[in-house]
């Protein structure tokens, strides 16, 4: 079994139930989800001209790979009606991976652990509620000692 951490996010319409929705068509599809965080409301990220967010994280073990739970989640956007219009841009919702396994992966399509994981307080905050002493196999960092350093350095 495969371990998967994925983050999540929504800020065009119903976005609690946007939330359950995917993490149901998650289940379905291939990854038991055994944990998830609390909802954080959070302002957006990079493009801030836009509502806010509810953002957590979710640990699922899976049989699926690495590419076929990627293509998983983009196939549960894509149910659920999300459209790319530009980078960072509104969503109704958003499924990342974070982590899978401890794996390293760099391909086009799919990079692992997620390349910015460690300046998003909206997923280190979630994150570190359900997986605090998970290491970053790049940085050799736990989640929490993350989450602590982004926190000194936004002071």
């Amino acid at each position: 079994m495969n371990r998967v951490y994925v983050a999540f996010g929504s800020n065009i319409g119903d976005k609690n139930k946007n939330i359950k929705k995917a993490i149901e068509m998650m289940n379905a599809r291939g990854l038991n989800v055994i944990k998830i965080s609390q909802i954080y409301k959070t302002e957006p990220y990079g493009y801030t001209n836009q509502p806010e967010f509810l953002n957590g994280v979710l640990e699922a073990l899976t049989d699926l790979d690495a590419m076929d739970v990627l293509y998983t989640l983009l196939n549960i956007e894509k149910d659920l009606g999300r459209v790319r219009e530009f980078k960072w841009g509104p969503r109704i919702i958003d499924l990342d991976i974070l982590f899978f396994n401890d794996d390293v992966i760099d391909e086009k399509d799919l990079k692992v652990p997620h390349p910015d994981m460690q300046n998003r307080e909206f997923v280190l905050k979630p994150l570190c509620e359900i997986a605090p002493n998970f290491m970053h196999p790049v940085l050799k960092k736990s989640v929490k000692d993350m989450l602590l350093e982004l926190e000194l350095k936004n002071k």
